[in-house]
């Protein structure tokens, strides 16, 4: 049986131990903790407190957090040369990615062994999700157009409603600043890689803005050639090369009406055409030869944002949002739309070290699935209304956050979560922090109303505790967390099952899932060199059966160096896990990988930067769904122009 995660968004399904991770990491990590720290912050330059909106919607220090937060800024999202958000979200702790072949083609992302569909999406406040298999499509996301990205591990459906049973990813473009600052770039790369990319922002009195567009193109690789251990078995093969095509551009204004009053408008929009080889096997004496064909993800937000402080306690936001993802195919046609329009009303009353939050929220989802040989054209809405509450202190040591909100579906009617979360410093630089809470998530419409869907399917619902221990002065940064999240009601295409009207089988509640593990993180600044790593082990499994769940590892981690020398910053990076299983019966292994990224970087004048990189030096041969290829070792080269 295939496994969910490997179906083409919305389309109709076809029909001995772990391996370790790589000594060499292990090591490396396990030398990096047991250096004395303090020892090691001799020369550390003390950083900025950082601002984080994730957590809690609402903007706080991150030292005031409780929950498990990363932010990505766009200076790293450049130095990583990757051509995915999904593939610079890979490099973070406690998340995995799968890919049917290239860049462009379907993406799962994993946030501690929890299903891509329980993840969250935003990108500038605009809620992104697809109402067939669910989760948001990362292959139409452009990373030419972000700027930050920060992400929450943990449940955190009492801030953001259904989905977020995993985590919380939210992605943010660039933000006009005092001045004039234009940009462009270009960049060459291996398989014909070719992206430029410009753009210009700004502020002018009461008055900001920031606008930016890209285009990137590859010749790609053959994303499915035939499996050279079985091919009279398994196999099928399309010898072409499947390469994609994605263009992009985002704008965004800003317009302070009073000293306390201000309007914020975003749009943005991305087209990214991508060929592909179909999911399905065919056990033929030679393989069958299939032509190639494309696939096609539009991606569409806007978003307007009126938010206003009355006084020195009480303020507001108002925020209207829309997005649109279209996902079709050709020559075998598919099509399939879904249309997500949000309403947010929220209040914030902030005094002394009490921080009170009431908010109104209203989602409208709509999905419209182009019919196929044996089906009718799907065409379903629904609505969800939600009144959440929260109250944050902190003061001393102590940090207590608290939540609490209710769902109102139109077809599932009432659904109440919650989540507790405390910390306390033991000493100023360690931290001690504990944490429970609720989540739920809402079957698609498809996986209800297509011809393999149940419309009696139950919501999936899970329960999260965690545990850690942080530790962070003058640059250096250690600390662990461990997590037991049980989901109950998990939502699976299955064969045959009672109800099912299709004879491939259909959606249904079929079994409850346990994702627990710990994560370890690590950085340290030596002089002009800045070590980092994250090494997580965790058990995603069946709680029925017992079987890990399809492509997720029990062992992955990072291991990385920056060193700035003579106007160079040079990286290396080390990413690793350990073996999965492509199937959720456990019977089709995924061997383990251990990659070597190499980075440069320098500017090279003083408006004009350079960045060269390449991954999987070693070119290692390997796989994140069965059958479908890798790049193998690649190479990138750009310059950017940002004048002073």
């Amino acid at each position: 049986m295939t496994s969910c995660v490997s179906l083409s968004r919305g389309r109709a399904p076809a029909r001995r131990s772990l391996a370790c991770l790589p000594l060499a990491l292990a090591s490396a990590f396990g030398g990096l903790a047991l250096i004395p720290l303090s020892a090691l912050a001799q020369d550390a330059t003390p950083a900025l407190p950082q601002t984080v909106v994730t957590a809690n919607r609402t903007p706080q220090p991150l030292s005031d957090l409780v929950g498990d937060v990363s932010i990505i800024d766009r200076e790293t999202i450049e130095r990583s040369g990757a051509t995915g958000v999904a593939d610079v979200l890979a490099r973070q702790p406690g998340i995995e990615i799968t890919r049917n072949g290239s860049v462009g083609n379907t993406t799962s992302l994993f946030i501690r062994g929890a299903e891509t569909r329980f993840t969250a999406v935003y990108l500038d406040g605009v809620r992104i999700d697809s109402q067939t298999t669910g989760g948001a499509g990362w292959e139409s996301i452009p990373l030419s157009q972000i700027d930050r990205i920060e992400v929450l591990r943990g449940p955190a459906a009492a801030v953001y409603g259904s989905d977020a049973i995993g985590g919380v990813i939210q992605l943010f473009t660039k933000r006009g600043e005092e001045g004039v600052s234009p940009y462009a770039g270009i960049g060459f790369g291996s398989h014909g890689l070719r992206k430029i990319e410009g753009g210009v922002s700004g502020k002018s009195g009461l008055f900001d803005y920031s606008f930016g567009v890209a285009h990137e193109e590859s010749k790609g690789f053959n994303v499915q050639p035939a499996d050279k251990r079985t091919p009279s078995k398994d196999g099928f093969t399309s010898p072409d090369r499947d390469g994609y095509r994605s263009t992009s551009g985002n704008l965004k204004l800003g317009f302070q009406i009073t000293p306390d009053q201000r309007i914020d408008a975003t749009l943005l929009q991305s087209n990214i055409e991508a060929g592909y080889d179909p999911s399905v096997s065919f056990r033929t004496k030679p393989p069958i030869l299939f032509k190639n064909d494309v696939s096609t993800n539009t991606l569409r937000t806007a978003g307007l944002t009126w938010s206003a402080k009355w006084n020195d306690i009480y303020s507001t936001r108002v925020q209207v949002t829309d997005s649109q993802s279209v996902y079709k195919t050709q020559p075998s046609f598919y099509r399939t739309e879904t249309n997500l329009r949000g309403y947010l009303f929220q209040n914030e009353l902030r005094f002394g070290p009490h921080l009170v939050t009431a908010t109104l929220e209203r989602r409208e989802d709509a999905l419209e699935n182009a019919p196929t040989t044996s089906a009718k054209l799907l065409s379903q809405d629904r609505s969800q209304n939600a009144l959440s509450l929260g109250y944050g202190f902190v003061q001393g040591p102590h940090s207590l956050q608290l939540h609490v909100r209710r769902d109102k579906d139109s077809e599932f009617g009432g659904k109440t979560t919650g989540s507790a979360a405390y910390g306390f410093a033991i000493l100023p630089s360690l931290r001690f922090t504990a944490s429970a809470g609720t989540a739920f998530r809402v079957p698609t419409l498809y996986q209800r109303f297509s011809e393999y869907g149940i419309a009696t399917l139950r919501p999936e619902d899970s329960r999260n505790v965690e545990l850690g221990l942080n530790y962070a002065k003058d640059g250096t940064t250690a600390g662990i967390v461990v997590y037991r999240n049980r989901v109950r009601d998990l939502i699976n295409f299955v064969g045959t099952a009672k109800g099912c009207a299709s004879a491939f089988g259909c959606y249904t509640n079929v079994n409850r899932a346990t994702l627990q593990g710990a994560t370890l993180s690590a950085s340290q600044r030596l002089g002009d060199v800045t070590l980092r790593a994250s090494f997580d082990v965790q058990d995603p499994k069946d709680a029925d059966t017992g079987n890990l769940l399809a492509r997720r590892a029990k062992r992955h981690g990072t291991l990385g160096a920056d060193w700035r020398v003579a106007g160079w910053t040079l990286g290396a990076e080390v990413q690793a896990s350990s073996q999965r299983f492509d199937d959720t019966a456990n019977t089709v292994k995924l061997g383990g990988y251990t990659l070597l990224n190499l980075s440069a970087s320098t500017q090279i004048t003083r408006d004009l930067n350079l960045i060269a990189r390449i991954d999987n030096v070693g070119d290692k041969d390997y796989q994140f769904a069965r059958l479908y290829a890798n790049g193998g070792r690649s190479a990138y080269l750009g310059l950017k122009w940002t004048p002073q």
